[in-house]
């Protein structure tokens, strides 16, 4: 995000009030977003308004820090607090299935073919 005309860019820790960590380390980069309520927010700054407007559909914290063009963790800490304050729900990234172990599916397949 940029400032005000001829401002140029908004530093990162301006954005975030300073801070470097977000409330909640729940937020991979693949965890969808969505906005709970299009109705603005009194208060919001502007890169969360611009969160709000575009988590209108389910986007991901990656997808979310390339329309910002802000940097992940910062991104991070504002949808953290978004979410904190119920503008946003997360839905986090169904998790990888572990594999089956083959010799247990061999020993499986073997007492079938015996029936």
């Amino acid at each position: 995000m940029t400032g005000s005309a001829g401002a140029g860019p908004v530093r990162p820790y301006v954005i975030t009030g300073g801070r470097v960590e977000p409330t909640r380390n729940t937020l991979a980069l693949e965890t969808l977003v969505a906005a709970i309520s299009d109705s603005p927010e009194q208060g919001l700054g502007p890169e969360a308004m611009v969160i709000l407007s575009l988590c209108q559909g389910l986007l991901s914290v990656a997808e979310v820090a390339a329309h910002l063009r802000q940097p992940i963790t910062v991104v991070k800490v504002l949808l953290a607090d978004l979410i904190d304050a119920g503008l946003i729900l997360a839905r986090p990234p169904i998790p990888v299935a572990d594999h089956p172990d083959k010799a247990l599916l061999r020993e499986v397949l073997d007492g079938l073919r015996r029936l």
